[in-house]
């Protein structure tokens, strides 16, 4: 893994302002944050993601701060990050590394293997439990059918790709190729790609889901049923935050929010 989180610390986000009054008063910038922080590291690069997507790096390894765009979001809280990289990778896009917080959103992200033993015209629907336990395979949870294949070009198989250029029953020109899908998880120097869907914001709870292949003739598979997964959903932003009081003998602030 590239990306280095240990020993950065006091991350911290302000707004900028685009302009101030007489009185002192700003106003802030819309969508526009400074973000600072601390590093114990003094021959790393740095870069900032937003909601788990890269938004931009330092450009030497002194610089702790970094004005970043974030988008609007008035039902959760926007999440910064910051990591430190080695010099050569400042530039590269890491997003992908980043352990995904999605299911701490009140989302939920399925995916299925997009295997090409699977029919073309194929469609997969998939279902929940509603945190009963048992899962409902009369409700559909997804608001349209995945296609599997929705274009035809993806979908190896004797004469289906390159007819009649390609090895004897199994015309591969479409394959994503060797290390480029779900590594290890198709055949040997082809491997296979994945589907994901994700759900809409859902309540907390614990569920469970599972996902059902259905062929152009109708015939289902059976139900793949996930374990148990745990959805928190989002604390809503903190508006109009003022301090309360402050102890000094202990060192405690309290905060209000209005």
């Amino acid at each position: 893994m590239a990306l280095i989180g240990g020993g950065i610390e006091n991350v911290r986000a302000f707004e900028v302002p685009c302009g101030i009054w007489a009185d002192g008063e700003s106003v802030g910038s819309p969508r526009t944050v400074l973000v600072k922080w601390r590093s114990i590291w003094g021959d790393k690069f740095y870069q900032v993601y937003v909601n788990g997507q890269y938004a931009g790096a330092t450009i030497d390894s002194q610089q702790r701060q970094m004005i970043v765009q974030i988008p609007t979001s008035l039902e959760s809280p926007v999440r910064i990050e910051v990591f430190a990289v080695d010099a050569e990778q400042a530039g590269n896009d890491f997003s992908s590394e980043i352990e995904s917080s999605i299911g701490q959103l009140g989302r939920v992200r399925i995916s299925m293997l997009r295997g090409q033993g699977l029919p073309i015209g194929a469609f997969a629907q998939i279902y929940f439990d509603n945190g009963t336990g048992e899962i409902d395979y009369d409700k559909v949870l997804n608001d349209s059918p995945i296609r599997i294949w929705p274009a035809r070009q993806d979908k190896s198989g004797f004469g289906m790709s390159c007819f009649a250029v390609d090895d004897f029953g199994y015309d591969s020109a479409a394959a994503v190729g060797f290390g480029r899908g779900g590594f290890s998880q198709g055949r040997f120097g082809l491997d296979a790609d994945s589907l994901e869907w994700t759900s809409s914001v859902m309540g907390a709870g614990a569920y469970k889901f599972a996902i059902k292949v259905t062929d152009e003739l109708g015939n289902e598979s059976v139900g793949s049923e996930t374990g148990q997964v745990v959805v928190t959903p989002a604390a809503r932003p903190a508006e109009k935050v003022s301090v309360s009081s402050f102890d000094k003998q202990t060192n405690q602030l309290v905060l209000a929010i209005s």
